[in-house]
């Protein structure tokens, strides 16, 4: 980058700070088993000041020391941050022809989420071909209580994982249909348990319906969820059980592909 560019570039509060954190993880990731040295001839900061960043990114697993060696190497934290990000570029890229051949067996708008932090985040849309259809855009971002997608995502957790997320989530309504109470959303996954999919029956949108399915990675945790959306005026004119077959097959597609 120029200097011109740099200089015309906006400067976000607290950016000087991340970087200098940034930095320090570049030069360990470009050096395995760099010490303190070494970086300094990296970096262009004080020992103190390396030795401040250092202890901050070791507390965050994101540096680890080499036992009593005096040098570094990047933190387990990182390799599972690294995963993810890996895990959802190849999901969406695996997924996509699948998803988009759900939508032409169903005619109705399809989604690909993946989890994030107590919600689930839209990565893929394929529009239906019919005149209403369901106002999302990719990157929006979903309740897990009141979603197919958050639902179906849940039910296939492990239970006591399930029940660390449940502990923390804020059961708030988003139509007079949506799950309020714990014990009946505990209720509504296990029943989507025995299903295989999960419904959204006008809990996060009033006048649609959808069916939701989670994908699962190689040790069997979900790593995302497809969902179906259907409006209501046409929803009893829909052979569910199509539905239903469908959404299930293209989550077992998707996982195998993976």
């Amino acid at each position: 980058m120029s200097e011109v560019s740099k200089q015309s570039k906006p400067q976000v509060q607290g950016t000087a700070s991340f970087s200098k954190f940034m930095n320090v993880l570049q030069a360990i990731a470009d050096s395995p088993n760099i010490d303190i040295t070494g970086l300094m001839n990296v970096v262009p900061y004080p020992r103190p000041t390396l030795y401040r960043l250092l202890s901050a990114l070791i507390n965050e697993e994101l540096v680890m020391e080499n036992g009593d060696r005096g040098t570094f190497k990047l933190g387990t934290r990182l390799i599972s941050l690294a995963a993810r990000a890996r895990d959802e570029h190849d999901l969406r890229s695996i997924a996509h022809r699948h998803v988009a051949a759900l939508r032409d067996t169903t005619g109705e708008t399809v989604h690909l989420a993946v989890p994030s932090g107590l919600e689930m985040v839209y990565v893929d849309k394929l529009e239906s071909p019919q005149n209403v259809r369901m106002i999302s855009r990719i990157g929006t971002r979903v309740n897990l209580h009141s979603t197919s997608v958050g639902k179906a995502y849940l039910a296939a957790l492990d239970s006591a994982v399930r029940e660390n997320i449940l502990a923390q989530l804020q059961l708030t309504p988003r139509t007079e249909h949506t799950i309020t109470n714990l014990d009946q959303l505990r209720d509504e996954l296990a029943q989507t348990q025995q299903r295989g999919f999960s419904l959204d029956w006008e809990e996060n949108e009033l006048d649609i319906r959808c069916f939701g399915a989670a994908i699962l990675d190689c040790e069997g945790q979900p790593i995302g969820c497809v969902s179906v959306s259907v409006p209501k005026y046409r929803y009893d004119s829909i052979d569910t059980k199509l539905f239903q077959t469908a959404i299930r097959a293209t989550v077992d597609t998707i996982s195998k592909s993976l």
